[in-house]
């Protein structure tokens, strides 16, 4: 079963990017700079980066 996680030996800022990139079988900077759009054009980017930040697990958790 495939779960998300945040990957702190890939991240930048909490390792929402890096997670969610393994998750979807990505590179970790197109999941940045998707996020990052996001985050400029609508606002809403940084507010879910956050709320991610606080629900996802570590992935040493996970595994």
């Amino acid at each position: 079963m495939k779960r998300i996680y945040k990957d702190r030996q890939n991240k930048m800022i909490c390792g929402v990017c890096a997670g969610v990139a393994d998750y979807f079988n990505i590179d970790p900077p197109i999941v940045r700079v998707i996020w990052g759009v996001l985050g400029l054009a609508y606002g809403s980017g940084l507010l879910a980066y956050i709320v991610c930040a606080f629900v996802f697990p570590d992935k040493h958790q996970v595994m």
